[in-house]
């Protein structure tokens, strides 16, 4: 204010000092903005000195405020007071934002705008403050990957994320100060609703609540919501406000249905498991000789260069040979050079199973499926899918179920025993016979498209006859085989023992010739092999064919005189099947074929 301005008037001296002291800005102007007077607090704040904004303009301290716009809004206006917020210029150039209010006043002839501002800085940054805690708030609300919001204590809904809205279809307008339970969200179910007013009970008595519920969306899908209240308590522990939150477990329960299946049918396959590894320590033995195809004749070179070339493929073979030939080595050797390897070769002895069980242990059955069906059986085509089958003896399979073999070869497909639902599968198959299976089929005991199925590669597997080379190989190697099982260790071999072997005919092959070795280190006294009697017997059986005897006579004969030295006993240690290195079952099924009996 200008210095001499003040008089002696006590109650103008009080008002200016009033003035002076006041904690707002206040500026007096003419109606072309040129300042007239000043208080203190507006020198602070603008960082003027009174004379400094003496010889200024309100426009030059508010540049938003041209005189234009004064005359304007201010001089024009009718009388009374104007508010309104702005930015003032410091000294510095910096603004700061000011809370505005002008008042007219008429003095002595002359009009002033008398304009009181004050700093609002603090209350804007609040306010701002308070703009992004809300906003930020909302954000959190918004991306919440559960359903949220704020209930007042009585169940009004006061805020809900978007997440909510979008599964409820709602808009805000249409649940924001209702009652929670009115919402959409509890709507379709009169027993929800119930549920939720019990929930808002307890939780205003201080209870964290939470349950499981339904909710159908507006496209009608049924959701699985997991929904919980906690409330929110004041200072005096008086519960002011409940936060709901609702967890879509949808996908939760259709991941642990989806497991409860997964477990069923890993109890199946685990079922199916304990089968085949039933089946595996039922057939398969520590004897076989894996890979093991001991000779290096002509014979066995040719049928090596055969098993090398078929191996890789999936195509049909079958196994020719006599009884003891190595069949099912020969089997064996394709099957572990072959793409299926890592699976299981199943092996059927379609001789060894009587009529009415062969289909059942091929294709399986389903409980009930005949008597004695007291559970699902697993077939073995079902447990060789993806692997390989060995079908030994085919020569032997019933007519009747020729017709459902060639279908899984031509179709890939079966049904169990006592079900209709077809199999599908995809297995290798791998036959063997030591019949005349072209024979067979002209007596119309064999199915000729059958034939041609299993005929895709046909093996030879030599007679022990016709690779006696290969016998000085095999006796050193059935030695070193039993030797351990006997305790005895055998360094030499005479030439007399070897020459009589390799003389023999051996009618019961490889197999025979083991079984000799084994009985051999049995009896053996030293470190030299003895074979006992069985060196006379061999020249007794020898010395007694006559050269126009066929190899049958020669097989029945041979099988004669064993039965015969056993009293007829087939099974068993010191049997007639030990003997001949044959299993008891294709023993019987030789004696059969050959019309062998006891007289």
């Amino acid at each position: 204010m200008h210095p001499g301005d003040i008089n002696s008037d006590p109650i103008t001296h009080m008002s200016h000092a009033t003035i002076e002291q006041a904690v707002d800005g206040i500026i007096w102007h003419d109606s072309e903005g040129r300042i007239d007077r000043v208080n203190q607090a507006a020198c602070n704040m603008l960082e003027y000195s009174s004379k400094e904004l003496l010889c200024m303009t309100i426009t030059e301290i508010d540049p938003k405020f041209p005189v234009d716009r004064f005359k304007k809004e201010v001089w024009e206006a009718s009388s009374g007071s104007v508010q309104f917020e702005s930015m003032h210029v410091r000294k510095n150039g910096r603004t700061y934002p000011v809370e505005v209010t002008i008042y007219l006043v008429r003095t002595e002839g002359n009009v002033y705008a008398c304009l009181i501002f004050r700093d609002i800085s603090k209350r804007k940054q609040m306010e701002m403050a308070l703009v992004e805690n809300e906003k930020l708030l909302n954000a959190v609300l918004d991306h919440h990957f559960q359903l949220t919001g704020l209930l007042s204590a009585d169940g009004i809904l006061l805020n809900i994320n978007k997440t909510a809205l979008n599964l409820i279809g709602a808009k805000p307008s249409e649940v924001i100060g209702k009652f929670f339970w009115e919402s959409p969200w509890w709507s379709h179910s009169g027993r929800e609703q119930d549920k939720i007013k019990n929930a808002l009970k307890k939780a205003r008595e201080g209870s964290f609540v939470r349950f499981e519920t339904t909710h159908i969306d507006f496209n009608g899908t049924v959701h699985f919501i997991d929904f919980s209240l906690t409330p929110l308590k004041n200072e005096k522990h008086q519960v002011q406000y409940l936060i709901p939150e609702a967890r879509d477990i949808t996908q939760l329960k259709q991941t642990q249905e989806e497991l409860q299946q997964a477990l069923k049918k890993l109890k199946k396959l685990q079922i199916r498991l304990q089968k085949e590894n039933f089946y595996l320590k039922e057939e398969i033995k520590l004897d076989h000789n894996f890979g093991e195809i001991i000779g290096d004749s002509i014979p066995v070179k040719k049928m090596l260069a055969q098993v090398q070339q078929v191996a890789g493929t999936d195509t049909n073979v079958l196994i020719l040979g006599e009884t003891g030939t190595g069949k099912e080595l020969i089997a064996r050797a394709i099957h572990d050079l072959s793409n299926r390897r890592d699976g299981s070769l199943v092996k059927v002895n379609c001789a060894a199973l009587p009529a009415y069980l062969i289909e059942s242990e091929l294709f399986g059955h389903e409980k009930g499926a005949f008597t004695g069906a007291n559970n699902t059986r697993i077939g073995r085509f079902e447990l060789a899918d993806a692997s390989t089958i060995f079908l030994d003896e085919i020569g032997d399979l019933p007519l009747e179920l020729q017709a459902k073999l060639l279908r899984v070869l031509q179709e890939g497909e079966f049904e169990r025993l006592g079900s209709t639902k077809t199999q599908q599968i995809n297995v290798r198959v791998i036959s063997a016979t030591n019949r005349d299976l072209e024979a067979l089929i002209g007596m119309g005991d064999f199915r000729e498209d059958l034939f041609y199925r299993l005929n895709v590669f046909p093996i030879n597997c030599p007679p022990l006859r016709n690779r006696k080379d290969d016998i000085p190989l095999l006796v050193k190697h059935f030695v070193k085989k039993h030797s351990k099982k006997t305790g005895k260790r055998i360094d030499t071999i005479s030439k007399e023992v070897m020459k009589t072997m390799q003389s023999y005919h051996w009618p019961g092959n490889v197999r025979e010739l083991e079984n000799i070795i084994e009985r051999a280190l049995v009896i053996s006294k030293g470190t030299s092999l003895e074979v006992g009697d069985w060196s006379l017997t061999a020249k007794d059986t020898d010395s007694k064919q006559s050269p126009a005897t066929t190899m049958q006579e020669i097989e029945k004969q041979h099988i004669y005189k064993t039965l015969k030295k056993t009293h007829w006993r087939v099974s068993g240690v010191g049997g007639a099947a030990q003997i001949l290195g044959l299993k008891p079952t294709t023993l019987e099924a030789r004696m059969k074929k050959l019309g062998i009996k006891r007289k």
